[in-house]
């Protein structure tokens, strides 16, 4: 039997599998809101099988946003907005899941293929923020240190956000604190210079983090799953690494995180990343052994074999998958046949069985 396609309970949420469609930015949002976009691409790959359907990072503030056409989910019409897509993708027996993002200093840029760095004012940038006024490159925004009022106008975005989330319909939250935006500009010292209780020892560098969690653990019912990911390394010496990574992901397990989804990078423009088949996988399997928390594996997982193999030798409980997903929405129908293992197929697809 498949483990791949076992189920996994978390809190009140039962999984259908173990495969997740990766979060995954489609700037392709109006002020924010939803489009058609998202809802063919989120409900196609519902459709597709996968268990957990990640809508991607979505910010908590309008700064927030990566680039001017990333989404959001500031206000109640944002949330309201999203309740089409999750009512389907909960009518295919998937679970509707949301990432809370802030973009840090890595905000007010542009889109991929619109253009490179910095969007500026007058073309509808915005002032950044970070932890220090260290920009992530050269042709990034300086970003404003934050003052201890903006860091707890931050952490009560999140808070509304995730209950907006609720109000969407979203029935699983992830905080976005990787791939070098703000909160993990925060955790790594090669972005964090300051020398209040936000910067310095792991502690303080950790504590935005935890705060953040915590605060969103309030917010939301005992029963509502809570993931964190995470940048478990920079890939640069001296910078964020994978032992203190074990030690946020035991501080946010008694918070009362449920799963860290294990990336890296993301947090310094020259980092050499060994990206190959599975090249973060180890870091999912440290930190399930040694944190003896709930984690998924992200990167480079491309074949039914290859996942299986992830979940059955425990080094994750879940996989996410992201340009996988992108190439194939309907990937879990096709991993269930190669590993031998009967799902429900759409009514409407049953001739392709």
């Amino acid at each position: 039997m498949s483990v791949l396609f076992s189920p996994l309970k978390i809190r009140d949420i039962e999984l259908k599998n173990r495969i997740a469609v990766s979060p995954m930015c489609q700037y392709s949002s109006e002020n924010g809101m939803p489009t058609d976009w998202h809802f063919i691409h989120l409900g196609s790959r519902a459709v597709g099988g996968a268990a957990l359907v990640m809508m991607e990072a979505t910010a908590v503030s309008p700064e927030g946003r990566i680039s001017p056409e990333d989404a959001g989910i500031w206000s109640n019409e944002h949330a309201d907005a999203y309740k089409r897509i999750t009512d389907f993708i909960s009518s295919r027996n998937s679970v509707p899941g949301i990432q809370l993002a802030h973009a840090g200093r890595k905000a007010s840029t542009y889109s991929p293929w619109k253009g490179k760095g910095e969007v500026n004012p007058e073309k509808g940038g915005w002032q950044t923020i970070g932890p220090s006024p260290i920009p992530f490159a050269d042709d990034y925004p300086l970003p404003k240190e934050m003052s201890g009022d903006d860091i707890r106008l931050v952490i009560s975005q999140f808070k509304m956000a995730a209950e907006r989330s609720m109000r969407a319909g979203f029935r699983l939250i992830e905080l976005h604190m990787a791939h070098g935006y703000l909160v993990h500009e925060f955790l790594s010292p090669l972005s964090n210079h300051r020398k209040d209780e936000y910067g310095g020892s792991l502690e303080n560098r950790c504590r935005l983090a935890l705060e953040i969690s915590e605060t969103v653990r309030s917010a939301v019912p005992q029963n509502f799953p809570l993931f964190v990911r995470i940048s478990a390394s920079d890939w640069v010496e001296g910078g964020w690494e994978i032992d203190q990574s074990i030690q946020l992901a035991k501080w946010l397990k008694e918070i009362g995180v449920d799963l860290i989804d294990c990336s890296s990078g993301g947090n310094a423009a020259e980092a050499k990343v060994p990206a190959g088949p599975g090249y973060q996988v180890p870091f999912s399997q440290r930190i399930k052994k040694e944190a003896g928390i709930m984690t998924g594996a992200v990167g480079a997982i491309t074949s039914p074999l290859q996942a299986e193999t992830i979940i059955r030798t425990g080094q994750a409980d879940i996989v996410l998958l992201a340009k996988e997903m992108l190439r194939n929405p309907y990937w879990p129908l096709y991993a269930a046949k190669k590993l031998n293992s009967e799902v429900d197929w759409p009514d409407q697809y049953l001739r392709a069985r």
